[in-house]
């Protein structure tokens, strides 16, 4: 695994810049840098998961004109739909509408989306030879539409609120790539590691390649900081999780060399060790487990970021959000480097009601 890791590194090679002091007055987009270096704020920064789109009525009358993948491909569209949840909560950050799939698609196993739900795949990924004929040359070329998107987005923003920029992890598209999209249970990913270990890394090396140039371009772009969605990784067990996913985003963080603030969130998984090892400056933490023990397990100089239950927007009433989400505030009230966030995305049929409960308690906590 090693000389696979240091083949990719030589492959990427290093460049960068260092952040700029940070300016005298405050904006919210301050706000979101201060709290993911653990520097002092006036209170945590917020931002949601699956923010842009979804439940939004402005969203919605957008998608009965356009389809998701035109939202997507459409860099006035994609800017339209990013700063939507920006102008209605004064969010502190927006994060880039888009698709984690949009690299498989941009190395060539593009992808639908089923009538019954879900995404499918045109192919699965089976073999040596399926890996080979994915095309890792120019993938910022193929998608210049997401900095294109990006370009115009932090025009709209201006220099008052965070854009975040994001990837899937290389674990966790490969279980799109070789189950042939969504699927109730990704299997071949796991059973691939244990079974033909040559042929994963052959596919997690390529794919680490791509996501990295991938944000390279998104931060030439403009983007403040970006997420890496390891939304698979609970399905490793912590034993396998540092080889199967851990190192590859390690790999990516390292190559970005500190070009601008990296988030690793990583749902369900257990291996504190493993994910600090990423390199991340900060780490999300998903609604299953509890923040107080997250605390415990990563150091002070690393930002923590979660965790509301997104079940709470659906089900519960706006008093009820504003009490949990004020526990959560009280709990990390000490904890320097905290963002206000929930512990997985937004649900469609959120309540509005409730997003304006959770917003108008995190932005007067004092």
């Amino acid at each position: 695994m090693q000389n696979v890791v240091a083949n990719i590194t030589e492959r990427l090679g290093r460049s960068g810049y260092r952040a700029q002091s940070a300016p005298t007055v405050r904006t919210r987009r301050q706000r979101m840098l201060d709290a993911l270096t653990c520097s002092p704020v006036d209170r945590p920064p917020v931002w949601l998961m699956r923010q842009a789109g979804r439940c939004l009525p402005e969203y919605r009358a957008l998608k009965e004109k356009c389809s998701f993948r035109q939202l997507v491909q459409t860099p006035e569209l994609a800017a339209e739909v990013t700063v939507q949840p920006v102008r209605r909560f004064k969010f502190d950050a927006a994060i880039l509408f888009s698709d984690i799939l949009v690299i498989p698609e941009a190395l060539g196993q593009g992808f639908r989306f089923r009538e019954t739900g879900g995404v499918e795949m045109d192919y699965i990924v089976r073999d040596r030879n399926d890996v080979r004929r994915l095309n890792t040359q120019s993938i910022s070329d193929r998608l210049q539409y997401v900095a294109q998107a990006i370009r115009i987005t932090k025009t709209k923003l201006g220099t008052e609120t965070a854009l975040l920029g994001f990837a899937g992890s290389p674990w966790t598209l490969a279980n799109f790539m070789l189950e042939g999209g969504s699927s109730p249970s990704h299997t071949r990913a796991l059973q691939l590691f244990r079974r033909d270990r040559a042929l994963f890394d052959m596919l997690l090396e390529e794919l680490t390649l791509a996501t990295t140039e991938y944000l390279q371009m998104q931060i030439i772009a403009g983007v403040d900081a970006i997420q890496i969605f390891d939304s698979l990784g609970g399905l490793l067990p912590a034993d396998d999780f540092d080889a199967a996913s851990g190192q590859w985003m390690q790999t990516i963080v390292s190559s970005l060399n500190n070009q601008v603030p990296v988030i690793v969130y990583s749902k369900g998984a257990r291996n504190w060790k493993s994910l600090i090892h990423t390199g991340a400056i900060a780490f999300g933490i998903d609604h299953e487990i509890d923040l107080a023990d997250a605390v415990k397990q990563f150091p002070a100089d690393c930002a923590l970021q979660g965790n509301l239950s997104p079940d709470l927007l659906v089900a519960a009433e706006p008093g009820a959000v504003a009490a949990e989400t004020t526990r959560l505030l009280e709990l990390m009230r000490y904890r320097k480097g905290y963002v206000f966030n929930l512990g997985h995305g937004v649900p469609p049929n959120a309540k509005m009601e409730n997003l304006e409960a959770l917003v108008t308690t995190v932005q007067n906590f004092v």
